[in-house]
């Protein structure tokens, strides 16, 4: 299966759905196939973070250099395949270090030494993304059973030109293991989480997935269902023309009886919708979705700060808008997202916020030096208006150079 350099690297490195498209290593014994593919980046990160306070005007501005990971981290693929009784099986593993041997920044996996924890193993940064088995075939759909990518807000983040590049920062330590791309600026971030997911077969371009997926602890202190997710796409190609169109929905229903959840139980909803158009080497996105309960969309982590201690669910919305053209082997591209939250909990989780967003714009350029290496310069502007709903606002200017490599 042949695949555009534009859509290879995000297939192999966040999805690695692609089994039969061309890997680095790949071999056949008795009736298994293995795949392995994998990406690794670095780029060089110069970053402006200015704060401003509203009522006097005055200004606090600090600068730091990095190197770091952009928005993927490393990534090895290992991908099983077989047929068995007339089922396409499948069974999925993955690994994504960073580049970064230790940091204090809080999120980061085991041996940042966050928080004094005491010294860890800065050498155990290593993320699990993909472990799951799935079997179907072509008459009634597949199965997936184990840990992939979400569904509500995957297509959007496949859609970000900033997955190949670095994006925004204000929600990331510098250094940092990963950064966001317009994660919280325009969408929020679907993760990879544990689930059980049927997907439908491909009829003239449609296809649905629905499933049961881990309710998250962000949510609150037991849930009595699990979490379901569900997303309904439509792709069609036309000579030069081309296009998709998707939908989807989040629902999970949670009690709670300690800050920073409500002290009721309540049910939190997300729906989007997004599009995707091309025409020869033209490509533009167009997004949007909208949350009650479903957290903190200006961090971008689903269910985070889903309520406040008054019982009010935080109210979320927010849209993204990209254009990109491609001369030969340079893709140039412009975008811009922004994301508000209302009714919330602050960042230190003691006291509700009113309001707050995040908007956000990325000027990209992505050179495709062979078919192997994509080299990456980024411009970012980002503001923050009324955080923690007090009278600052923040504002980050990024400037990235880099690479990675897709094998």
């Amino acid at each position: 299966m042949h695949n555009s350099m534009s859509i290879r690297p995000l297939v192999l490195a966040l999805l690695a759905c692609a089994s039969t498209g061309s890997q680095a290593v790949s071999f056949t014994q008795n009736d298994v196939t293995l795949d392995i593919n994998g990406t690794i980046n670095g780029f060089y990160v110069n970053r402006e973070a200015k704060t401003i306070n509203r009522s006097t005007g005055a200004t606090t501005t600090t600068n730091n250099s990095a190197l770091t990971n952009g928005l993927l981290p490393g990534w090895i693929n290992f991908v099983a395949t077989t047929q068995a009784n007339g089922q396409d099986i499948k069974a999925h593993f993955s690994f994504a270090p960073g580049i970064n041997n230790n940091s204090q920044t809080v999120g980061l996996p085991i041996g940042n030494n966050a928080g004094g924890a005491g010294t860890t193993n800065p050498y155990s940064q290593i993320d699990t993304r993909n472990v799951y088995f799935q079997f179907g075939n072509n008459n009634w759909g597949s199965l997936k059973f184990g840990r992939d990518i979400g569904l509500f807000g995957r297509d959007i983040i496949l859609s970000d030109m900033t997955l190949l590049g670095v994006g925004g920062t204000s929600n990331a330590g510098i250094p940092y293991n990963t950064t966001f791309g317009m994660i919280g600026h325009g969408y929020m971030y679907t993760g990879f989480q544990p689930q059980i997911t049927y997907t439908t077969p491909n009829v003239g371009g449609f296809q649905a997935s629905v499933g049961i997926f881990q309710p998250s602890k962000f949510a609150g202190d037991e849930t009595k269902a699990p979490g379901f997710q569900g997303v309904a796409t439509y792709d069609w190609k036309r000579n030069e023309a081309s296009g998709k169109v998707w939908t989807g929905a989040v629902s999970q229903t949670t009690s709670c009886a300690v800050s920073p959840c409500a002290t009721s139980s309540y049910t939190a909803n997300g729906f989007e919708l997004g599009a995707k158009a091309g025409y020869g080497n033209f490509e533009a996105v167009a997004y949007a979705f909208t949350g009650s309960g479903l957290g903190l969309s200006t961090v971008g982590a689903q269910f985070y700060g889903g309520s406040n201690n008054r019982g009010n669910k935080t109210e979320s919305d927010g849209y993204f808008l990209q254009g990109t053209y491609k001369f030969g082997d340079t893709k140039v591209g412009l975008n811009y997202g922004e994301n508000k939250d209302k009714d919330g909990f602050a960042l230190t989780g003691t006291s509700p916020l009113n309001s707050i967003k995040n908007r956000a714009y990325t000027l990209g350029v992505y050179h495709s030096l062979n078919k192997f290496i994509t080299l990456v310069g980024e411009f970012n502007d980002e503001k923050v208006t009324n955080v923690s709903d007090t009278n600052f606002d923040n504002k980050n200017r990024t400037l990235s150079f880099g690479g990675l490599i897709f094998f």
